[in-house]
């Protein structure tokens, strides 16, 4: 069984869902567990936590777009990560991200850089999404890959909304779709290491 990870922080519930699509989707893959990781308001992961990021092929990072970038939880973490990055701990595994924010750009772009160079200092192998744009005059707002990501998922929730309501459905059937894309890969990269 090939164990994989997806790290993130929420702040109103909406990013969480988002990283429960993509949870789902990795699991769909036989021969892949995959396990959601919450850093907590303050930032801090936990000692088991931090074990299960050690034994992860695939970590999958995940973080609202606030203010341009990462919330300073998810970045608290990372720093936090130095220690295994000086030991190259995570060097070779698989990486990925995803975003969400209020604004249908919002800047997400800017986040999911982040992620990519934070994986690319651990010496991790970075992942797309490999989602078709739904860019055509007949594209509908719960379409899969509406925003057109390609190095990273991105989704997006009108800041007045429940997380009843967003993201919308197109956005979290990308993640489930994303999810799938990682488990496979991961199994692929594990087995072939």
């Amino acid at each position: 069984m090939v164990e994989c990870a997806v790290l993130s922080y929420s702040g109103y519930g909406h990013t969480r869902r988002l990283a429960d699509a993509v949870q789902r989707g990795c699991d769909d893959v036989d021969g892949v567990m995959c396990r959601n990781v919450v850093i907590s308001s303050d930032g801090e992961l936990s000692a088991a936590e931090w074990e299960l990021l050690d034994r992860s092929a695939a970590i999958v990072f995940g973080s609202p777009t606030y203010m341009g970038g990462p919330a300073w939880q998810f970045k608290k973490v990372a720093e936090a990560s130095s220690r295994l990055w000086y030991e190259q701990r995570w060097k070779d595994k698989l990486a990925a991200g995803f975003t969400n924010s209020a604004s249908m750009n919002g800047d997400k772009q800017v986040t999911l850089q982040y992620f990519f160079t934070f994986a690319m200092q651990h010496s991790m192998i970075w992942a797309g999404t490999a989602l078709m744009p739904a860019s055509t005059s007949q594209a509908r707002r719960n379409d899969v890959n509406f925003l057109g990501s390609f190095s990273g998922l991105m989704s997006q929730s009108p800041s007045d909304a429940s997380i009843q309501e967003a993201p919308p459905a197109g956005d979290l059937e990308s993640g489930v779709l994303f999810g799938r894309r990682i488990g496979a890969c991961a199994l692929q990269w594990h087995r072939g290491r």
